[in-house]
Order: structure tokens, then sequence, then C-alpha cells
């Protein structure tokens, strides 16, 4: 079955300024960061007790999600992904495409008592491509399709060059050896992890730079056919894009925070020339991730906005007896910075119910042409019942 990703990538590149075509991926590759607490808190728990899901229910969630068949990318740790992919055959015959974390810096090893993390980061890899790729290692040629031909690489610049050079070259490293073994790649860019590396009205040229840079002796058969980073706002995207429109750009979801934010950040992103949004808590951390990731999708295809996504939202939890996390209204505000064009901003409110005023950025994302002739209403259950067929 042919892959959607392989056919948006061939698509975007066909055409980078027209093609709308958008690719989501779920990032369900925690547990090669978080530890125990990686599959998220149980919604069994009971107020004020701390209890985790299991890896086996991490896992169920993510075979629903395949099965389901609204992204376009399952991201996974090496672990799982020689389970599902190369055990069970889950991505056989599906179009979303397997992928696994190949590397994991020292600044995602995130254990309770544990300080790593707050140092300058560093290079590490558990995993192998021939793990990745086949389940052991030294796969013969005709074994490395077994497995997932996709991982993500990460690589965190803290403006030091002893570090950021040992960074550098184990990228070129990790290329070399993907490239021999016919596996693909998508890029990682953290923001520092340090403080005060870089200003922080430096950061996002930091960053826009390191990329052009970092990419710059970099032949076509070894580079990242994406990038993963930190939304910094729409002129840092505008600027990446306008410098090389072949430069796939995607945002990482990072903390779950409210709804609104997830709907607005995917929004925005695109809007400003992104074609990739990886989310693993904000998806991880939703009520009900299979309405949650049909909501990313009806919103990047432009067939309701994020305010609107919010409130149809919880119509779905009502009707399907889900005790949200939060109220509506509190659900409704904003709490990022991704209203701001510089990158920087503050936390807005939007009405909880229809009627009132929103920001004229909000008031954009509202308008579709598909239900022009609709009221907000018809258009809430319009979509609850498309979830319906859906979910059940």
């Amino acid at each position: 079955m042919q892959k959607s990703l392989d056919r948006k990538l061939a698509a975007i590149h066909a055409d980078p300024s027209g093609c709308k075509d958008f690719i989501i991926a779920d990032a369900k590759d925690a547990d090669m960061a978080f530890g125990i607490g990686a599959p998220g808190k149980s919604p069994e728990r009971h107020d004020g007790e701390v209890r985790f899901k299991t890896l086996a229910e991490y896992r169920a969630q993510i075979r629903e999600i395949v099965q389901q068949g609204i992204v376009d990318i399952m991201l996974m740790s090496a672990s799982t992904n020689e389970l599902l992919t190369i055990e069970e055959r889950l991505f056989d015959n599906s179009p979303i495409t397997p992928a696994a974390r190949a590397n994991d810096t020292t600044d995602v090893h995130i254990v309770r008592g544990g300080n790593l993390h707050l140092e300058p980061a560093r290079p590490f890899r558990s995993a192998s491509l021939d793990h990745i790729q086949c389940g052991h290692l030294d796969c013969r040629p005709e074994e490395r399709s077994r497995g997932a031909d996709l991982g993500l690489f990460s690589v965190t610049f803290n403006n030091d060059q002893a570090l950021d050079l040992h960074t550098l070259e184990q990228y070129k490293l990790f290329r070399e050896e993907a490239e021999r073994k016919g596996f693909r790649h998508f890029l990682e860019i953290f923001d520092p992890n340090v403080p005060d590396a870089v200003a922080p009205e430096l950061q996002a040229g930091f960053i826009n730079d390191l990329i052009a840079r970092t990419l710059a002796g970099v032949a076509s058969a070894g580079r990242p056919i994406f990038l993963k980073m930190v939304y910094h706002g729409p002129r840092a995207m505008e600027e990446l894009v306008a410098y090389d429109p072949h430069l796939i750009v995607g945002v990482l979801g990072g903390s779950a925070g409210t709804t609104l934010d997830a709907f607005q950040l995917i929004a925005e992103a695109q809007k400003f020339g992104a074609r990739v949004a990886l989310f693993g808590r904000k998806i991880n951390n939703a009520e009900c991730q299979l309405a949650f990731v049909q909501f990313l999708r009806l919103i990047v295809d432009g067939e309701i906005g994020p305010v609107e996504a919010v409130r149809a939202y919880h119509a779905v939890l009502e009707k399907l007896s889900i005790r949200p996390l939060r109220s509506l209204e509190e659900d409704l505000t904003l709490q990022s910075n991704v209203m701001s064009y510089s990158g920087s901003g503050t936390t807005i409110s939007l009405p909880p119910a229809n009627g009132g005023s929103a920001s004229t950025s909000d008031a954009d994302d509202e308008a579709s042409p598909d239900f022009a002739s609709m009221t907000s209403q018809q258009r809430a259950d319009y979509h609850r019942a498309r979830l319906n067929r859906t979910l059940g």
C-alpha cells in the first residue's frame, strides 16, 4: 500500500508554494525519554494518586491510532517498533509510515531524581539502525524492509564550540551509516537546553542559521526528509521556508497545554509555511485521542477553525460520556505564544460560547468557504456526525 507520507512529500516538492498537503505525526516515542511515566497518567487514577498507564496500554493506543488511519507517521521507540512493525506487521496494509527514534540525546533523559537533562546536551544513541530495520544486528539486504526505514535524529546546540562540534560530527556519522543502509531520517532541532546560551531575542535566528549552516554541506542523498523544531512564531517560520522551499519544516508540539493551544499551533504553523506537525504529549494527554487526531486533520484540511474545533471536541466528549480534563471555558484559553508574529505573546482567553468577539487572527481561522452557508451550530453538528461514524 502506498504510504500517505511518500505521496505528500512528492506533492510538496512538486509544488512547494501551492501544495496544501499537510503531514501529521503521532510521536509515541516518549519511553525513550520519560521512563515509567512515558505512557502518561491513567484515567483510572483517583485525585491525589499518581498512577501511570502501562507500556501495554501505550502500545494499544498506538494500534488504535494506526487503525484509524488519519495520521501519516507513527513515531515509536526501537523496542515498540520491533513489536508492532516487525513482529505484528501492523503497518503492512496501512497508509501510515512507521518510524523510530534513532538517537536519544541526554536532554531527553528525564527520570525521577535525575539531572542529566539539566546539563548541556550530549549526543547519544541507544538504538541501532539494524534493530530498527530488521530486529537484529547485521541485517541482510533483503531483511532491511521488514522494519521501519525512517527515523528521527535529534540535535541540540548550546552555542558551545566543543559540544556543538561533537554533535555535528555524530550527526555526520549517522547520516553516512543511514545512507549506506537505505535509512531515511528527519532532523529534530531542539532549542538550547541551558540558560543564557543565546539571548532570547536571538534564539529563533540562532536556530534558523544553524539549520541552514548544518545542511549546506549535505548532498540530497543524506539530507533529512523534513525538520522537527520548536515553533518560534510566524516571522521565523516564514524566513526559514523562504530560504529553501524544498526544506520541509515541521513543528513539535511540546507540553500538553490546553486543547486550543494544540489546535491553534497547528493552524498557525501551517498558515505561515510549516508542512508537518509532530505531536506527542498533546495527543497522548487528550481525553479521547481518536477524536483529537480527527480534529487536527479537519483543521489542516481547512474544514474547521481552532476555536470551533475546541467546542466541537467538547461536544464529542460529552456524547461519549468522557469527562474533560478542563471546562470548555478553560480549554478555550490560549496559553502559548502562537498568536504573536514575533514569537512572543501573552495568554489570551477566547469566548466559550457562540457570539462575542475574538482577535482578528481567530476570526480568520474560523472562516471556511465550504461552510459559509451554515451556522456555527450546524457546522458543529456536521463534525460531530462525521466523528460519530469514525468513533462509533
